[in-house]
């Protein structure tokens, strides 16, 4: 039974994964490295239930209740007691591990361990950790608070009452948790990034403008959002970490980073967090 939850990174995904804990109850404590990445965590939580009042999708007091159920640290030792802790930092595997080998020493022997990576072996960072019976994936797709799906990703060492307890935790988030097994890139990542990648590579060449790219694949596949569209929303750091993990693990080079991705990201154009990525915002 999972009754506190520990988030590291107050970003996008972690301030999500924050929000859907502490709606249902659970105790959150948010910790990041910096007190302005907490207080703009928190602002994104409180502007996303105040959005929910204003559609009667939620109450005062349920926005209320669940801002109250969220704390915030910038000390690692104050996550020391949680039942899981749910890691949402930068996609880089050096500070991943560096986390994961850090939280081995500092929590207690019941904590759960989950990475919400998006591409990086779960076994890795189990590794890091010197528990590995007790690391697990727990990958949530963006936006939190509105996508159903979540991958729980276990690594060969996971143990079941690690994965067993996640998965229900998914559940009791009103999530749909999938298990997926321990390869890089996962089933998501693995499928939707090199069809992004495709589409960077249909820009570079001069196939087609980003707009026409988006509207092929809206139109004539169904699909909610063109994949440019999509890349910029994900932010095209992430993407290009996330083709370099499956390009590297793999060694196939069908997943070599499109040229002009990795340009993109030198200029600093990351997409719509920069305010410029595919598009302007």
């Amino acid at each position: 039974m999972v009754s506190s939850v520990g988030i590291i990174g107050a970003g996008q995904m972690g301030a999500g994964i924050a929000q859907v804990c502490a709606a249902i109850g659970k105790k959150v404590i948010l910790c990041d490295i910096k007190q302005e990445f907490l207080d703009n965590g928190i602002g994104t939580i409180t502007k996303n239930l105040e959005r929910s009042v204003s559609k009667e999708r939620i109450n005062q007091d349920d926005m209320d209740n669940t801002l109250e159920n969220v704390s915030t640290t910038l000390e690692l030792n104050d996550l020391n007691n949680c039942d899981i802790i749910i890691e949402a930092i930068v996609e880089n595997i050096e500070i991943k591990k560096k986390l994961f080998s850090d939280l081995g020493h500092i929590c207690e022997e019941k904590t759960i361990l989950a990475s919400n990576t998006s591409s990086i072996p779960i076994g890795i960072l189990a590794e890091a950790s010197g528990r590995p019976t007790k690391v697990v994936g727990m990958h949530f797709m963006n936006p939190v608070p509105v996508m159903k799906l979540v991958e729980v990703i276990r690594a060969k060492s996971t143990n079941d009452d690690t994965f067993d307890t996640t998965f229900k935790l998914a559940e009791d988030l009103n999530k749909v948790p999938v298990l997926v097994n321990d390869f890089p890139g996962f089933v998501s990542n693995r499928i939707l990034l090199p069809m992004l990648n495709e589409a960077m590579f249909c820009v570079m060449e001069g196939v087609a403008e980003p707009e026409a790219i988006d509207t092929v694949m809206k139109l004539g596949m169904s699909h909610p959002m063109g994949p440019l569209t999509l890349a910029d929303f994900i932010g095209l750091d992430t993407c290009l970490a996330i083709m370099e993990v499956l390009h590297r693990d793999f060694n196939d080079n069908k997943y070599r980073p499109c040229p002009l991705l990795k340009e993109m990201v030198e200029q600093g154009k990351l997409g719509k967090k920069s305010g410029e990525g595919f598009y302007k915002y």
